[in-house]
């Protein structure tokens, strides 16, 4: 029997948008009754519930289950590539590509997968023919000119590889990409002159890329001397200092070595065309399509140095740590971003309340380098969410300690600090950290916003108080938790009927938030509208407050304003700094 025979074939399409467009943490799949292993509706609806949650491991499972059932079922082929596919179930996937072009000659991802395969054992015309039968689109075009140009430089056409990149037109942004792939090809090729112009078109055409500056400076270790490849990787040490990779390539050019080229095969590139475009599709909203990308091209190239981390750093996108985890666990010991993923590894591990663990793996780290910056606040971080205020301000006072000078891109460092110790009712260290943020970064809505409510609560200052949040506000005019704390320093002023005005509007803007659901009904009160009140409270209470929160909410339903206490300022502050 097959599923359009039990469910429209509408909800199988909306089915599977749910798998290319949702994303949600999964949850219990694992615990799934055993017999749903020989129902088909069961197993479609597990597959449905695990697509949904992005649970990819699981949804490939019962997809199986499922054409075990329904072989011929062409949506749920096609769901079953789709999830095995970007699960990284490569040697599965690829199976059902060739069971899905059969049905559908002309599908994208199913040709683009096929290519993938067919450059990985060297089939470069496979690989071609491949990627002209799949149907087209802005970014299927640039993808799949430029690994057809690959491809070319494979077959030893260096010539016919260049000129496809060239012919190709579409929108501004294609310019760059098809500069730096033409002179990675004709770099790899050994045609100096011809790749040194066109890296350095790429270069000056996007000029803070990471990969094209390294592309560019390798070529100039080679042929241009080593100042040349010095200051082009100075360009990005300006930006972003101490990044791994140019540490690593500066101190070999600097010990007389020279760079090999960024790619040497047609497999390396391609796998770089593919971690490009992954990369930027994961920044804008296309994730699905992205981790199709990323997974192929670490198929192609498992050593390529950025595809697993921006894998990982996707899969934390998605709120899938234990993913993440598993891709970091995976980055070999000899790559220098190993101990970037270390210290990523341990943020996950906490992800997945495994606290002890995740502490445990930064303090390794942190022993083996005390100076391990990114350790030392990645500590903070975890500390500060488990609520261990002083061990949280003391690791932020380490790595304020580690700092060269202060710049204005420190202020977050006094910012939580100063959470840290406010939290720990340390005010006088708090409002120092705060006020040495505000000095720092005089426009900071988050640090006015902290600095000024914490003024106003304690009564102090209460002028400059609220025209710090004043402030806040007309920097970030829709954002919800800033305006509530305006209305709850009136509020906290007695000024209810302000509070009244600017509580609605935060409630306006962040509805499904309970402590701003909360602040309204207690103004709500203050000026006679009772039942308004207990409306309001009763919507913070569905709204899943924190515990000790939900208990005063449920007395202030039941019994009024009066019997319950009002939510601690501390915690209002921090709760809506941002």
């Amino acid at each position: 029997m097959k599923i359009s025979r039990l469910l429209s074939s509408t909800a199988v399409a909306a089915t599977i948008s749910l798998v290319l467009v949702t994303g949600l943490p999964a949850q219990g799949l694992a615990d799934a009754p055993s017999d749903i292993d020989t129902s088909l509706s069961g197993n479609y609806l597990a597959a449905r519930f695990a697509s949904a949650e992005r649970d990819n491991d699981a949804a490939a499972r019962y997809l199986r289950n499922l054409l075990r059932l329904d072989s011929r079922n062409e949506e749920i082929i096609e769901r079953a590539f789709f999830a095995t596919l970007v699960d990284g179930q490569m040697d599965e996937a690829m199976k059902l590509a060739e069971r899905l072009v059969k049905a559908d000659r002309t599908h994208r991802i199913g040709r683009l997968a096929l290519a993938a395969k067919a450059i990985r054992k060297n089939n470069y015309q496979g690989a071609r023919t491949n990627l002209s039968l799949s149907v087209r689109a802005p970014i299927g075009d640039l993808t799949a000119t430029l690994l057809a140009a690959w491809t070319f430089y494979g077959s030893g056409n260096v010539k016919g590889a260049i000129d496809l990149i060239d012919r190709l037109q579409g929108p501004d942004w294609y310019g760059p990409i098809k500069e730096l792939h033409a002179g990675l090809i004709l770099d790899a090729a050994g045609q100096k002159k011809e790749a040194g112009r066109r890296l350095d078109h790429a270069l000056k055409a996007d000029s803070g890329s990471l990969r094209t500056i390294d592309a560019y400076a390798r070529w100039a270790s080679r042929n241009e001397g080593p100042e040349a490849a010095l200051a082009a990787y100075a360009t990005f040490e300006r930006a972003i200092p101490n990044h791994p990779l140019v540490v690593q390539a500066t101190e070999a050019i600097k010990a007389g070595k020279t760079l090999p080229p960024l790619v040497r095969t047609p497999q390396e590139g391609s796998a770089e065309v593919l971690y490009s475009l992954g990369s930027t599709l994961g920044r804008q909203g296309g994730e699905d399509l992205a981790l199709v990308y990323l997974q192929l091209a670490i198929w192609l190239n498992p050593d390529h140095p950025f595809a697993s981390l921006t894998l990982a750093d996707l899969y934390e996108q998605l709120k899938q740590p234990k993913k993440a985890i598993e891709v970091y666990e995976a980055v070999p010991a000899s790559s220098p971003l190993k101990r970037n993923a270390e210290v990523q590894l341990a943020i996950n591990l906490d992800a997945t309340d495994k606290f002890a663990e995740a502490r445990e793996h930064l303090e390794t780290i942190i022993k083996a380098n005390p100076k391990d910056m990114d350790a030392i606040i990645a500590l903070a971080r975890i500390q500060h969410t488990r609520k261990m205020f002083a061990e949280c301000a003391v690791s932020y006072s380490k790595a304020i300690e580690l700092l060269p000078k202060t710049t204005k891109s420190n202020w977050t460092l006094y910012y939580f600090r100063g959470i840290c110790n406010e939290r720990n009712k340390n005010w006088p260290a708090a409002e120092a950290d705060l006020k040495k943020a505000l000095e720092l970064n005089p426009d900071q809505p988050q640090v006015m916003n902290y600095l000024g409510y914490s003024w106003v609560d304690q009564g102090t200052y209460l002028d400059q108080g609220l025209d710090l949040i004043r402030k806040a506000v007309a920097l970030r005019p829709d954002d919800g938790s800033i305006v509530d704390s305006l209305g709850w320093a009136y509020y906290r002023l007695g000024r209810y009927d302000d509070a009244v005005t600017e509580l609605e509007r935060a409630v306006e803007l962040m509805p499904q938030d309970p402590v701003i659901n909360d602040h309204l009904g207690d103004a709500y009160w203050k000026v006679g509208r009772k039942l308004e009140a207990g409306f309001q409270w009763a919507h913070a209470r569905d709204l899943k407050p924190e515990p000790e929160d939900l208990d005063k909410i449920v007395r202030k339903i039941d019994k009024g304003l009066d019997a319950a206490t009002v939510v601690p300022p501390s915690k209002h502050a921090e709760e809506h700094p941002r």
